[in-house]
């Protein structure tokens, strides 16, 4: 009798066994792939986001490598002696790094800049394939690179990258100051070879073209091979509730002219003005598809400069960027660009449904003459008054009355600086505003 039962106590034992081996088993294999997944999670959290931490020692060697190559005669430029030699450019502090982007702050002659480069290494940037020939560019050779060559090249590279026709029109900017104007004069390997990673920088070539022509744009002040400097300026904060630090300009060692006061409607007219620039001094009208406080900034004298230029586009470039497929209005957002979806042939529609001007008053001057930070200035009939005309900018949709809407914001602003001036006229009268047809591409 005992036996049976023993026989089939020992059987469900096994029988538990296996069971709890397996669970086991189980459970560690559960706990691997956990723990697979956890430490691939911080690897690819680590590439992603911490890969491009700006530090002070990265930043710093970054820069002796464009030492290094300067010295090695790979690259050059008209910074590159005060960094590497003389030591007239002082590093600062590392500002940010971005998807490759690598932007720092330095001294030059005691000039404050800005350093900066689309990608870290001089190699990462395409060669110039002509510089591939023995007796290209720097060669003694029959088949050199003259001077007149160089303008050709990088004109339709930069025409190219700004999405621009090429006509019979191939004006140049001053891109290597006064070196591309010596027409007597070859250029060496590692002019052309710098000149040429300069140019596949869309913001370079876009700040370079732009800088004779506009003052609402940053300056570009110098390079190093793939580095270059631009002027620093206090640009803005989305976290600040007064969105520029005016405070800075009156503290500076040069300090600005104007009271605090009256600096807010003076940047907004200097908004004005640079929207009115963008639009009709050009051949093309030129698109912002990034506009937050973060991308301009403004000088002493309130005039306010488009610093980051990554998302700006000229009409051409424009058009073909919102031409794409789509279901529906959503799919036709190019961030703050917009068209709407032809959904008979489900194409979104080549041409800009908003403007800069709409965006600007959306995302800077509602925020700024807001009730909430005006205080108890909110209920004076000016004020009143901004506040429906910035309301009114911001939702419209009629683009035959943006020219109304624009020039109502400009008399208002205007009375305000009059306003806080104490002066029937308003103090200095803005410049006027120049048509430059230099650019006509």
């Amino acid at each position: 009798m005992w036996r049976p039962l023993r026989g089939a106590l020992g059987s469900a034992r096994r029988c538990l066994g296996v069971k709890v081996c397996r669970r086991s088993a189980l459970l560690v294999v559960l706990l691997w792939l956990v723990s697979w997944i956890f430490l691939n999670g911080l690897v690819f959290v680590h590439r992603n986001m911490f890969s491009d931490f700006c530090t002070d020692d990265k930043s710093k060697e970054i820069l002796q490598r464009v030492c290094d190559e300067y010295h090695q005669g790979v690259l050059t430029g008209d910074l590159c002696d005060d960094l590497c030699v003389s030591g007239q450019v002082e590093y600062k502090r590392c500002l940010y790094y971005e998807n490759g982007k690598k932007v720092m702050a330095a001294s030059w002659r005691g000039l404050p800049v800005v350093l900066k480069s689309k990608l870290e290494n001089f190699s990462s940037y395409e060669a110039l394939s002509l510089l591939d020939y023995p007796d290209g560019g720097a060669g003694g050779g029959e088949d050199e690179l003259s001077p007149l060559d160089v303008v050709f090249y990088a004109t339709l590279e930069i025409k190219n990258s700004l999405g621009l026709e090429t006509g019979n029109n191939l004006t140049l900017p001053r891109l290597w100051g006064q070196r591309l104007k010596e027409s007597e004069r070859m250029y060496s390997r590692a002019e052309l070879a710098s000149l040429w990673a300069l140019l596949q920088q869309e913001e370079y070539t876009f700040l370079r073209v732009l800088q004779d022509l506009t003052n609402h744009v940053a300056k570009i002040l110098g390079s190093c091979g793939h580095f270059y400097a631009v002027e620093y300026l206090a640009a803005g904060h989305a976290w600040d509730q007064h969105i520029f630090s005016l405070d800075e300009l009156t503290l500076s060692p040069s300090p600005s002219t104007f009271s605090v006061k009256e600096m807010v409607p003076r940047v907004a007219l200097s908004f004005l003005e640079m929207v009115e620039h963008f639009e009709n001094d050009f051949s093309h009208r030129l698109h912002l598809c990034d506009i937050k406080p973060e991308n301009f900034a403004i000088r002493k004298d309130l005039t306010v400069v488009a610093i980051d230029v990554d998302m700006a586009f000229f009409e051409p470039k424009m058009r073909e960027i919102l031409e794409q497929n789509c279901t529906n209005d959503s799919d036709c957002n190019f961030f703050d660009c917009i068209s709407k979806c032809d959904k008979t042939k489900n194409r979104c529609g080549s041409k800009r449904r908003n403007s800069n001007l709409q965006v600007i008053c959306e995302k800077i001057f509602r925020p700024w003459f807001s009730p909430t930070l005006l205080g108890a200035k909110a209920g004076l009939p000016l004020q009143v008054e901004l506040q429906r005309a910035v309301q009114e900018c911001a939702e419209m949709e009629d683009s035959e009355h943006r020219q109304d809407i624009r020039q109502q914001l400009y008399a208002l602003l205007r009375e305000l600086v009059q306003e806080d001036t104490g002066h029937p006229r308003g103090g200095q009268e803005h410049k006027r505003r120049r048509v430059h047809t230099a650019l006509n591409f």
